[in-house]
C-alpha cells in the first residue's frame, strides 16, 4: 500500500503545539489540512499561527510566496468532528490520556470511512490499548513525531497488536512522502527512543547520586568525551524536569517496575520543589537572569610522565598510543595476554573503564570511553582513595600532554559514558531480540530523535561484540540489583562472537 495521495485530506485532532506541526508538515507536503479542537475558537488560532510561520519560512526563502498561498487556502478550521468526514487520515494530538483518546476514535470511528487511517501522536501510552476500543482496529497506528515536528525528521511508525500490516505500511510511506524519515516499530514502552535513551538520562543521575561528580562534571564529560550534544542535566533542564522523570516513571510502570528503568530519587526531588529547568527558572542549573553557569571540575597541570608501558593494544582506547607517541612521551610496548592497561613509571596502572572498582586493585586509575580519542577534549578519570597521588598525578598529565582537559571523578565503576554506552547498547540489543524494531532503525532513531552521535549498533561494532556485556557483567558483580545485569540477546551476541572469531570483535 502507497502513501496517500495528496489530494486526500488530513485531519489533525488537538492544535497544541504538535498538532499545529502535525498539520503544518501535512500541509506543506501538498494535503488539503483540517483542524479541530474542542476549545471553541482554537482551531481558527492554531490556523493562524500556521500561516504566520508560513509567512516565515517565505522570509528566510524555504517557501515561494506562491506555495504558502496555495498552502493557506488548502488549511481550513473544523467546528465540528463531522467536518472530518471525507479525510483519509486523522491524526490525534489531544491530551495524554487513555480514557479521552479512547473516547476521541471511539466518536472518529462514527464520522469517518472504514478505510480511513487513524493515528495517535502518544509518545507514553500503549497504541494497542488506544486502539482496542474500535471496531476496527486494523487501521490504528502510532505516528510518533517529535517536537519541533516541522523541524525534527524523525517519525515513529508504531503497529499495535491489532494494527494491519498494510496501514501501517499506509501511514509509514505517508511519512516518508512528507520528507520524514520513518522508522518501523512494535507497540512497546517509550518505542524505541523513550525506550532506549532512558540510560542516558540514569546513569547520568546514578553518578552524581553516588556524588561521583557534580552535574556540570558529568555534563561535560558526556559532552566532551562521549559526543554527546547535550549532558543528561542540561538536556533535561530544557525538556522539563516533569516531563523527562513522567516518561521515564511511564516506561518503569509499563515494563511492571522492571530495576532497569528505575526513576532516579534525586529528580523526584528536583520535580517535587518545583524545580522543573528552563520553564521554572531554575532546574539542575540556574537559568534565572544573570546566573552564571557552574564551571565542570578540571584538574591543575601536572607533569607527564617520561614514559609509559603498554601492555596489550588498549583495545577500544588503541588510538592513545600513537598520540602518546606524537606528544613526545615513549611509549615501551610488552606483549601480554589480554593486556589492556598501561603501566606508568611510578608502577601504578592506567586501563579504560571496564566496570570495576579502583579500591579493589593496587594503583589503578582508570579513563572513560571516549567517541573519539583524537577529537575528544576531555577525559575523566577514576580512581579510590588508597590510589598513590603520583600515579593519579601522572595519568593527569599524560592526557593533559595530549592537549586534553581533565576532569577527576570519584571511583565509579563504568565512570561516565562507558557505563552509559553499555546500557544503551545493551538495551537496543534485547529491542531487536524481542522484535521491537530492525537494528538499522533503532541506530536511525537514535541518531535522529535524540542527536547521539552513533547509534547503538554503530557503537557496539566499534568497541567490539563482547565490549558492552563484559562491561555490565562486572557492574553487575558489584551491583546485583539487577540493573546492570547483560541481557540474554547481548550474551547471545557477545558468546557467539567468541565461537566463531575467537576474541576478535
Amino acid at each position: 500500500m502507497t502513501a496517500l495521495d495528496l489530494s486526500s485530506p488530513v485531519a489533525v485532532v488537538g492544535t497544541g503545539t504538535m498538532g499545529q506541526g502535525i498539520a503544518q508538515v501535512a500541509l506543506v507536503a501538498g494535503h488539503p489540512v483540517r483542524l479541530y479542537d474542542a476549545l471553541p475558537g482554537r482551531a481558527r488560532q492554531a490556523a493562524d499561527a500556521i500561516g504566520a510561520r508560513l509567512d516565515r519560512l517565505v522570509e528566510k526563502e524555504r517557501l515561494t510566496a506562491a506555495d504558502r498561498d496555495a498552502a493557506r487556502a488548502r488549511l481550513l478550521p473544523a467546528e465540528t468532528l463531522a467536518e472530518l468526514a471525507d479525510c483519509a487520515l486523522v491524526v490525534e494530538a489531544v491530551l495524554e490520556r487513555l480514557d479521552v483518546k479512547q473516547e476521541l476514535f471511539r466518536e472518529l470511528e462514527g464520522i469517518v470511512d472504514d478505510d480511513c487511517l487513524l493515528a495517535t501522536n502518544t509518545s507514553s501510552l500503549s497504541v494497542t490499548a488506544i486502539g482496542g476500543a474500535l471496531r476496527v482496529p486494523g487501521r490504528f497506528v502510532g505516528l510518533h513525531f517529535f517536537n519541533p515536528a516541522p523541524l525534527l525528521p524523525l517519525v515513529e511508525v508504531v503497529s499495535g497488536f491489532a494494527t494491519d500490516v498494510t496501514y501501517a505500511t499506509r501511514a509509514y510511506e505517508t511519512a516518508r512522502a512528507w520528507g520524514k524519515t520513518p522508522v518501523a516499530c512494535a507497540d512497546t514502552p517509550g518505542f524505541i527512543v523513550n525506550r532506549i535513551a532512558r540510560p542516558f538520562y540514569a546513569e547520568a543521575f546514578a553518578v552524581y547520586e553516588a556524588q561521583g561528580a557534580d552535574p556540570a562534571t558529568i555534563d561535560a564529560v558526556l559532552r566532551e568525551s562521549g559526543g554527546f550534544r547535550m549532558g543528561a542535566f542540561e538536556l533535561t533542564d530544557l525538556i522539563g524536569q516533569d516531563v523527562n522523570e513522567s516518561v521515564t516513571r511511564s516506561v518503569w510502570e509499563s515494563f511492571f517496575q522492571d530495576v532497569r528503568f528505575t526513576p532516579s530519587l534525586a529528580q523526584r526531588r528536583l520535580v517535587e520543589s518545583g524545580r522543573l529547568g528552563r520553564k521554572t527558572g531554575q532546574g539542575w542549573y540556574d537559568h534565572g537572569d544573570g546566573a552564571e553557569r557552574p564551571e565542570p571540575d578540571t584538574a591543575e597541570r601536572r607533569q607527564p610522565p617520561a614514559y609509559v608501558v603498554a601492555e596489550g593494544d588498549l583495545g577500544p582506547a588503541g588510538d592513545l598510543l600513537a598520540m602518546i607517541r606524537e606528544a613526545g612521551v615513549q611509549v615501551r610496548e610488552e606483549d601480554e595476554d589480554n593486556g589492556t592497561r598501561l603501566v606508568l613509571p611510578s608502577g601504578g596502572q592506567l586501563a579504560l573503564a571496564d566496570g570495576q572498582t579502583s579500591v579493589e586493585f593496587r594503583d589503578v586509575v582508570y579513563f572513560d570511553l571516549a567517541l573519539d580519542y583524537r577529537k575528544a577534549t576531555r577525559i575523566a578519570l577514576s580512581a579510590s582513595q588508597d590510589t598513590a597521588p603520583q600515579t593519579l598525578a601522572e595519568a593527569v598529565g599524560l592526557f593533559q600532554a595530549l592537549g586534553k582537559k581533565v576532569t577527576v571523578i570519584g571511583d565509579v565503576p563504568g565512570m561516565i559514558v562507558a557505563r552509559t554506552v553499555a546500557r544503551i547498547i545493551d538495551l537496543a540489543h534485547d529491542a531487536v531480540a524481542k522484535g521491537v524494531a530492525t537494528e538499522e532503525d533503532i541506530d536511525t532513531a537514535m541518531r535522529l530523535g535524540v542527536n547521539y552521535p552513533l547509534g547503538p549498533f554503530e557503537w557496539s561494532r566499534r568497541l567490539g561484540r563482547s565490549w558492552a556485556y563484559a562491561l555490565l557483567d562486572d557492574l553487575h558483580l558489584r551491583d546485583p540489583s539487577g540493573r546492570y545485569a547483560p541481557s540474554l540477546a547481548l550474551y547471545r551476541h557477545a558468546h557467539a562472537s567468541d565461537q566463531r572469531e575467537g576474541n576478535a570483535s
